[in-house]
């Protein structure tokens, strides 16, 4: 995503003079929520949740959704939600019946 369309200065330039394609739409996404810290704060909740609650739902958006943010220089939250991640992967296994 970031070097496909965010940094690659073709594209990036005819989204923002108004070109409508699916790229320039994923672009606006991206940017938007590059700007107001999604992909973060997707990862600490779903990290947060796996620590709690733990899921291989869960955990695969919190390694995707940090995966982006730290792709994308959202690296305060996703170091976070990273550092959760690991935390859950240090919880004890569940007891034998």
């Amino acid at each position: 995503m970031r070097y496909l369309a965010i940094e690659h200065a073709p594209v990036s330039l005819a989204c923002q003079a108004g070109q409508s394609s699916w790229l320039c739409t994923t672009f606006h996404l991206a940017i938007s929520g590059y700007n107001n810290s999604v992909f973060g704060w997707v990862a600490v909740i779903a990290a947060a949740l796996n620590l709690v609650r733990p899921s291989i739902v869960l955990m695969t958006v919190a390694i995707a959704a940090a995966g982006m943010g730290l792709v994308l220089h959202n690296a305060g939250l996703a170091g976070l939600a990273a550092g959760l991640l690991i935390l859950s992967l240090a919880r004890p296994a569940p007891a034998a019946d």
